[in-house]
């Protein structure tokens, strides 16, 4: 079966390998390229695996731009494969391959429509999540799904080794999937109506810290969805920081001398923040730094200052010292 892949993250590069593997993937299309931090280029995972596997590469500026239609039908694809490319594709796109488009979501739909799957699940305290093999239509993410595998969200998983997970999880459900559509075996059930979510995409604002607002489960949450992008930034010591990593605190972990507010539960709760005014250091520990939160506290092991290198908490405050 001859196929156009497109995609651009690395959530994307495990499904381009199987394709390939399989099939002849035709061209790569991707995103061009960008400039990233300080100056250098962006990462390329689909560009720089499309150039290792010897694929011919696409890079529009504008995937729905008529020039870049007709040169991607042009090629007499039977299908286009789609994951992780960023970019809304036109219906005449879609239509214009006798198999029509499928994509690789990272969620079981309709929880989590759009562009920021991962870091929303996780953001959410979902329990599971999952990928689903979808038939491509106008709408977002509407499409009626031909496969899903459901994964856990373990309570210590960050968005970048999740997103690993599932994109392997992705590729192989994608694989049976292309397999059954080449012998006409293919079966797409429609999206249930209730339980639709959508996952915007992230911004800077996403991964502002605000102590008073946050238990410290949230926290741990944020810091787990959003690193390294777009990153959490909150007040340590009267200066912005980004924090790098971190967990809540178990009552059972440690106890506060003379601050009467120490959960004694065994069960797992997070150890309460003893009345301290969220975002203060209530103690050091170790390399750590113990912070109160609006509910729990928060221990932060690493942190970046503006303008430095990562550090530990402990470092940081000794420094501001």
């Amino acid at each position: 079966m001859r196929i156009v892949f497109a995609g651009t993250a690395e959530f994307a590069v495990p499904s381009l390998r199987a394709c390939n593997a399989r099939h002849a993937v035709v061209a790569a299309v991707t995103q061009p390229a960008r400039p990233g931090s300080r100056g250098r280029p962006a990462p390329r995972p689909v560009a720089d695996a499309a150039g290792q596997l010897g694929i011919p590469l696409l890079q529009p500026e504008r995937i729905r731009s008529r020039p870049a239609v007709e040169e991607v039908l042009a090629l007499g694809a039977d299908v286009l494969v789609v994951a992780a490319y960023g970019q809304i594709l036109p219906r005449n796109l879609l239509d214009g391959h006798r198999l029509g488009g499928v994509n690789v979501h990272a969620s079981l739909l309709p929880r989590w429509r759009g562009a920021a799957p991962i870091a929303r699940a996780i953001l959410a305290g979902d329990p599971s999540t999952g990928v689903c093999i979808m038939r491509m239509e106008a709408g977002l993410d509407t499409g009626p799904v031909y496969a899903r595998r459901e994964l856990p969200v373990d309570a210590d998983v960050t968005a970048s080794g999740l997103t690993a997970t599932l994109a392997v999880a992705g590729a192989e459900e994608l694989v049976a999937v292309l397999a059954d559509l080449d012998r006409g075996m293919a079966v797409a059930a429609p999206q249930l109506d209730d339980g639709v979510t959508y996952a915007a995409r992230l911004t800077r604002e996403d991964g502002l810290l605000d102590w008073s607002a946050r238990s410290a489960e949230e926290v741990d949450r944020m810091v787990r969805a959003l690193t390294p992008w777009p990153g959490v930034t909150g007040a340590l010591a009267g200066v912005g920081v980004r924090i790098l990593a971190g967990r809540p605190v178990l009552a059972t972990e440690v106890a506060i001398p003379g601050s009467g507010g120490t959960v004694s539960d065994p069960a797992g709760e997070t150890l309460a923040s003893s009345g301290a005014t969220p975002g203060s250091v209530v103690r050091i520990e170790g390399e750590s730094a113990l912070v109160a939160t609006a509910a729990g506290l928060y221990r932060v092991d690493t942190l970046q200052p503006p303008g430095r290198r990562a550090m530990s908490a402990a470092a940081f405050l000794r420094g501001r010292r």
